[in-house]
C-alpha cells in the first residue's frame, strides 16, 4: 500500500471523527503514519492498531517489543498493546483517548497547534515527536483535510440550531416561491371571462390593456368587480 492509499484509506474515519468531536484529522492521519509505518509496523498487520495506544482494545490485546525514551535517550522494552478487528476501530479508539481532559488543548485545533498539544500532553516519549508529526502533515498536505471538515466543527447544540436554521430557510423559500408564483400568474381560467369584459369595457379607453401575467390579488380584484357588475357598461361606439 503506497501513502496515497494509506491515506486514502484512513481519511474518511479521520474527517467523521473531525467533524464530530474537534480531533484534527491531520492529526490523526499524520499520528497513524507515524505510529504505524503506514500500516506496515507488526502492531499494525498482526493488531489493526494504528496508534501504539497500550492496554486491551475490543479484540483483546497483543505483547511486542516498542522503543522509549528517558531523558531522550531510546531504550526497548515489551508491553501489551490493544489489538482491534479493523483500522476503523483503532481510528475511533484514538479520537476516544484524545477526548480525554488530558488532551482537551487540540480539540478544534487545526493540525500544527494539535501535534504541538499532543506531544506536549506526553502522548508519546520522542522529544521530536510534534515536529515528526507537522513534517508528514507539510510533505503530504494533510492540511486540506482539516479545510474539508471545517476548522471549527460544529458542537451537538449548534449542530440542532444549525438544523432548525436550515428548515426555517427551506420553508422561506418555499413561501417566496409560492408568492413569486402568485405575483406572475398567467391568467387563470376563473379569471379568464373577468378580464375579457374589462379589455372590453370601452373599446377606445379599455380599463387593462389584456395582461398575460399578474398577481393573485389583481385577478381576484378583478373578478370581483365583473361578478358585481361594474363591468356591464354598454358600449358607446
Amino acid at each position: 500500500m503506497n501513502p496515497e492509499e494509506f491515506i486514502a484509506k484512513i481519511a474518511p474515519a479521520a474527517l467523521r471523527d473531525w467533524r464530530g468531536s474537534g480531533v484534527s484529522a491531520a492529526l490523526t492521519i499524520a499520528q497513524a503514519i507515524l505510529e504505524s509505518n503506514w500500516g506496515r509496523s507488526a502492531l499494525a498487520v498482526r493488531a489493526n492498531n494504528l496508534f501504539g495506544m497500550k492496554g486491551t482494545g475490543s479484540a483483546g490485546s497483543i505483547t511486542l517489543p516498542t522503543t522509549e525514551y528517558r531523558a531522550g535517550v531510546p531504550y526497548t522494552i515489551q508491553a501489551a498493546f490493544r489489538k482491534y478487528k479493523s483500522w476503523e476501530e483503532s481510528v475511533a479508539d484514538h479520537t476516544r483517548l484524545l477526548l480525554n481532559q488530558r488532551y482537551q488543548q487540540i480539540l478544534r485545533r487545526p493540525g500544527k497547534e494539535a501535534a504541538r498539544y499532543v506531544a506536549a500532553a506526553g502522548y508519546a516519549t520522542d522529544p521530536n515527536y510534534a515536529k515528526k508529526l507537522i513534517a508528514l502533515m507539510d510533505k503530504y498536505d494533510l492540511y486540506h483535510y482539516d479545510a474539508e471538515g471545517g476548522e471549527e466543527p460544529m458542537t451537538a447544540e449548534e449542530k440542532k440550531q444549525f438544523e432548525a436554521l436550515q428548515q426555517t430557510v427551506q420553508q422561506q423559500a418555499v413561501r417566496i416561491a409560492e408568492l413569486e408564483k402568485r405575483a406572475n400568474l398567467k391568467t387563470p381560467d376563473w379569471a379568464k371571462e373577468a378580464v375579457k369584459a374589462a379589455v372590453n369595457y370601452d373599446k377606445k379607453h379599455p380599463l387593462i390593456q389584456s395582461p398575460e401575467q399578474g398577481s393573485y390579488d389583481f385577478y381576484r380584484l378583478i373578478t370581483i368587480m365583473y361578478r358585481r357588475g361594474l363591468f356591464n357598461k354598454p358600449d358607446a361606439g
